[in-house]
């Protein structure tokens, strides 16, 4: 348990923890096929600037991460997400050894002219994950490299490209109802494989292990999942109550039998392009036939 104390004060005594994530956004402009935070399930909602300064308020002398990640869904579709970068970085001063990071596939970060200025500001690394390599995704991403490269040559910035089609797996069979857990019996393997393993969520005033399940009582609302989900929503999260060991011990553990129902070794595949499908999604939602 030691090795999880923070050493940047001799006194400071909170629990320090890898990656913490932030949903900023439940949508998504794109939907890349098996999210592992289901949002390619067409599901909405953004958090208020309150929101996160009160569940920072909550955890803040608990726990301190390495990395503090905004994400979603697509965090640019949030307005107040200059408010909320700021809170961030209050919430957990770069003093305090966090990097702040913002997530994003980077189609709409033309909408925030003052967002490379609050990046350089307030120390936060900028992640654009690009989700495809076909033609008309390239070209799609083309004046977001050009605006990027201007933010860069005005302000000292740290900009990273992932390349996040590059290791796409499937996190689950099937899609919205007919969504079905993984069966392979092996909750070890499940956990070793698992590229969230390290992902811990802070939503709904509490931690969750993994974005999986910390937003499938979500997708379950809305989709009335199959009885073969039940095990996996009783799920208990950690609430704010929990004194310093039990969060030490719970940011401890590792394998689960949650960690059934995900693949033992995730499959590997080639996802169709999001942009393609996010496009006839929304030309079908207009004409009415979704």
């Amino acid at each position: 348990m030691s090795d999880r104390l923070t050493d940047s004060h001799r006194d400071d005594v909170r629990v320090a923890i890898p990656v913490l994530e932030f949903h900023v956004a439940f949508g998504c402009n794109l939907t890349c096929e098996s999210c592992s935070h289901y949002s390619n399930h067409t599901h909405a909602g953004n958090a208020a600037p309150s929101e996160l300064e009160r569940q920072i308020a909550l955890w803040n002398q608990k726990i301190v991460p390495k990395s503090f990640r905004l994400l979603g869904g697509e965090p640019t579709l949030n307005k107040d997400l200059l408010d909320l970068i700021r809170i961030a970085r209050q919430g957990w001063p770069a003093t305090e050894g966090t990097q702040l990071e913002l997530i994003t596939n980077g189609l709409r970060l033309e909408r925030f002219p003052g967002l490379p200025a609050l990046l350089e500001q307030t120390d936060t690394r900028l992640v654009i994950s690009v989700h495809h390599d076909a033609p008309d995704y390239k070209r799609a991403m083309e004046p977001v490299r050009e605006l990027v490269e201007g933010w860069q040559a005005a302000h000292a910035l740290r900009v990273h490209w992932r390349g996040s089609h590059k290791y796409w797996t499937r996190r689950y069979h099937g899609y919205g109802s007919a969504m079905k857990p993984f069966a392979d019996g092996d909750q070890r393997a499940s956990w070793t494989n698992c590229p969230a393993k390290l992902c811990v969520q802070m939503y709904d005033d509490k931690l969750w292990k993994c974005p999986a399940l910390a937003y499938l009582p979500m997708q379950h609302a809305k989709y009335q999942l199959g009885p073969e989900w039940q095990p996996y929503l009783q799920y208990e999260a950690l609430g704010a109550e929990a004194t310093l060991p039990e969060v030490a011990a719970f940011l401890a553990r590792e394998d689960e039998p949650m960690c059934l129902m995900c693949p033992a070794k995730p499959p590997r595949f080639d996802k169709p392009n999001p942009l393609t499908k996010a496009r006839t999604e929304r030309s079908e939602k207009q004409s009415g036939r979704l």
